[in-house]
């Protein structure tokens, strides 16, 4: 769900595949400050399919997770973040869990409303939306995740395989790793 969202979102940005999702990463990593891994149900171990839309316009990739990096894929919205909502209000009814929350995020308040149903075993959807000032004024974004079973013998936990087929792992990336074919990464040809 939000885990990882946007560490996912500032890499495909880098790598120029979603241009059109630009505008929307400060929207995006709003929503990930109210969503702390304590707050959410932990995802069934494996590879899992995240689909991401926004304004029309979707990407697909694929996350090999466990028990561990699942838990540390937010970490880009953890306490520090959340310390600059003056509203955080989180509901569980059965399959669905809501969350509302006020934030202040470079400096202009924003609101959301996200609303994730469905089941951490097998799939879920999870519905954001939020008002703001600038680009990301007004927005709704839509994930939809789905586990497709076990990671492939070739994939470790905390790989991220983008809709290119460039694998990236989140823990070498938050450990100040590059991806591969990112200057300065290991075995990529030095910058100029």
């Amino acid at each position: 769900m939000v885990r990882g969202l946007a560490a996912k979102f500032a890499l495909m940005q880098r790598e120029g595949a979603m241009k059109h999702f630009g505008a929307a990463l400060p929207f995006v990593l709003m929503f990930a400050v109210p969503a702390a891994a304590a707050e959410l149900p932990a995802r069934k171990a494996g590879l899992w399919e995240m689909t991401t839309t926004v304004a029309g316009h979707g990407v697909s990739m694929r996350q090999c997770i466990d028990a561990r990096t699942d838990q540390a894929m937010p970490a880009g919205a953890g306490p520090a973040a959340q310390r600059n909502c003056s509203r955080r209000d989180v509901r569980t009814s059965g399959d669905t869990i809501t969350f509302d929350s006020v934030c202040t995020v470079a400096g202009e308040t924003r609101t959301s409303h996200a609303v994730v149903t469905g089941s951490f075993d097998s799939g879920y959807t999870m519905t954001v939306s939020g008002e703001g000032e600038g680009p990301a004024a007004a927005r709704t974004v839509t994930i939809t995740a789905k586990w497709l079973g076990p990671c492939a013998a070739d994939q470790r936990p905390g790989d991220l395989i983008m809709p290119n087929g460039m694998k990236m792992n989140i823990l070498d990336l938050q450990n100040g790793m590059r991806a591969p074919g990112m200057p300065g990464a290991p075995g990529a040809p030095p910058s100029r």
